[in-house]
């Protein structure tokens, strides 16, 4: 095995949080994330979505893989994501462990939590990512610009 450069970090850490308030009671954000048929319309429809599998309680498997479109930088190139759920508290927390691959190679593992918290007017959501990038990795600006969308998109399904 050879390093290429042994004095530079392989791994950047990184942590973001996103807030959200949805006018919907929490119950109704928590349906959004754990419904299989609601969750793959916010996180995986508009992709070139080849599989996306969810068996949502604690231990259980979300799996999702995708064919990068010709507006990404990697048009063509296969993306996967395995997560595994840790702890599911319902109408109040999701958090999860994942690894993300851009064509094979395995460049992010993530810490993700969700928490949700009634409000007067409905939900705050507060999104945590902790994440180790890897070599080749999209790195944590665009992962954080990628969770704004797909958070974007979930004010849509909780429009519905």
């Amino acid at each position: 095995m050879s390093l290429t450069n042994a004095t530079q970090p392989t791994v950047v850490h990184s942590t973001f949080v996103i807030e959200r308030r949805y006018p919907v009671a929490p119950d109704r954000v928590f349906a959004a994330l754990s419904d299989p048929a609601r969750k793959r319309r916010w996180f995986a429809e508009g992709h070139d979505a080849q599989t996306f599998e969810m068996d949502f309680r604690v231990g259980g498997a979300e799996k999702a893989s995708y064919v990068m479109g010709p507006q990404t930088p990697f048009p063509g190139t296969s993306l996967t994501s395995d997560a595994t759920y840790l702890d599911i508290v319902p109408d109040r927390r999701v958090v999860s462990a994942s690894t993300m691959a851009l064509g094979g190679h395995t460049m992010s593992a993530t810490l993700a939590t969700f928490e949700l918290l009634p409000t007067e007017s409905g939900t705050e959501l507060i999104f945590t990512h902790q994440g180790a990038f890897f070599e080749n990795s999209d790195g944590p600006q665009r992962r954080e610009a990628g969770w704004q969308k797909l958070l974007s998109r979930l004010d849509g399904e909780l429009a519905r």
